[in-house]
């Protein structure tokens, strides 16, 4: 892929239906297929980055994982490597059963305290018992928005012993996580075009609790590509990620997505898009992903429209 590559099917669709088809094409430049000289040093600086993929049933996850500063790399811009031995595999973490060479793998570099992320798609290209390799497909940034600040003050790196409880219903502690979350992850898929990893925010209670089976996500004015609701508008699978930065916990949920333009929003919920997503759940897991982190929060993005009532 690169600056002058077409949008797909999907992407295009959704474009036009939200009238900001001339935008994306705007923004289309910062599109390439390698990541761009300054943002390598980036990459390498971070000590979290998100993931999404799918599994060998089709159905997408999306993940955090963690480790020191430099953990993923990339010397050239074409591959990147992120250092991941097997003992620190979380072997309940649903993401690993889709990583292996020739898989699609979006990855989401993304720097809480300053608000800074850069995306990058690509497939998998090792998978050993050092770390994984990707090739790189398409890489861009992401404007700062909706990005509620955070900074990682320590990380403790275990083994591979998280706890796990996994349901297909929101009850409990899952809903209690959904309502309080401020910051969430989605992963969806494109036949030809891989998979894809991408940020969403919000004040906390942003996500709506529609029932034991369903949630609705605002949908605010970002970079008009659309990569997410494009492939969802082929592909409606997608699997969210929510971190518990509290207590250290990552709520992960896959299942399919319905598109809603053009809805009631006296509120302002969605920023004046009037767009959401309706999250259908298929199943869910809860780990101890995070029990070694500390995270300090610093505020919200001033960008943030209110959240739903």
């Amino acid at each position: 892929m690169n600056g002058k590559h077409p949008f797909h099917d999907g992407e295009r669709a959704v474009q036009a239906r939200a009238g900001e088809t001339a935008t994306a094409d705007r923004h289309l430049a910062m599109v390439g297929d390698e990541v761009i000289g300054g943002a390598r040093p980036f990459i390498a600086s971070q000590g979290m980055v998100a993931l999404g993929n799918t599994d060998a049933a089709g159905r997408p996850w999306a993940s955090l994982m963690f480790g020191a500063p430099g953990f993923a790399h990339t010397a050239d811009g074409q591959f990147i490597t992120v250092d991941m031995p097997a003992s620190r595999r979380d072997a309940t973490d649903p993401l690993w059963a889709g990583i292996r060479p020739g898989a699609d793998l979006g990855m989401l570099f993304i720097e809480l305290g300053t608000r800074r992320r850069y995306r990058v798609n690509g497939t998998v290209v090792r998978d050993d018992g050092a770390g994984i390799e990707v090739m790189v497909r398409e890489a861009y940034p992401n404007c700062p928005k909706y990005i509620q600040r955070r900074v990682l003050r320590t990380l403790c790196h275990g083994g591979a012993d998280a706890q796990s409880a996994a349901g297909t219903a929101f009850a409990g502690s899952v809903d209690g996580i959904i309502r309080a979350a401020d910051t969430l992850f989605i992963a969806t898929r494109h036949a030809e075009a891989g998979a894809d990893v991408s940020h969403r925010g919000g004040e906390a209670g942003f996500i709506q609790r529609i029932d034991a089976h369903t949630l609705r996500i605002p949908d605010y004015p970002g970079n008009s590509l659309f990569n997410t609701w494009g492939n969802l508008a082929v592909d409606p699978h997608a699997g969210l990620c929510i971190p518990d930065f509290t207590h250290g916990r990552l709520l992960q949920l896959t299942g399919t997505a319905t598109l809603l333009f053009d809805e009631e929003d006296a509120a302002g919920a969605t920023g004046g898009t009037r767009r959401f997503i309706t999250f259908h759940l298929t199943e869910w897991t809860l780990r101890d992903a995070m029990p070694r982190a500390e995270w300090t929060y610093l505020d919200a993005s001033p960008f943030n429209p209110p959240a739903n009532p």
